[in-house]
């Protein structure tokens, strides 16, 4: 009698279980789509720089003028430079990409 009634809660148990896991999984499903707010390139460096990468690494638009350039060169060198643990490489890369939207770049390829 008493193997009855535990067999019988046990049954009961993982039904009520699934029948949980279930729901949440329609309602993890169901749950509206949040867009994250910034994406970036993913991706490594072209051997030779474009302009579209260039635009890429800067934050900003191919065409925009020489005062953003300037500035989003800034911000950019700011989180990366490696006097305060940021990437030789990735310095180049910005100076590079500074120099390719500025009209200074002969398009050689990066230094590394």
């Amino acid at each position: 009698m008493v193997l009855a009634i535990v067999a019988g809660a046990s049954v009961a148990a993982a039904a009520l279980g699934g029948r949980y896991l279930i729901r949440s999984w329609q309602a993890y499903k169901a749950r509206p789509v949040v867009p994250r707010l910034r994406r970036f390139y993913e991706g490594g460096f072209q051997p030779t720089m474009t302009s579209r990468e260039a635009a890429l690494i800067l934050g900003i638009r191919e065409r925009d003028a020489m005062e953003k350039i300037r500035e989003a060169h800034r911000r950019v060198m700011v989180a990366n430079h490696p006097d305060h643990g940021g990437s030789a490489y990735l310095a180049t890369k910005i100076n590079e990409a500074k120099d390719m939207l500025s009209g200074k770049s002969q398009n050689q390829g990066s230094a590394f």
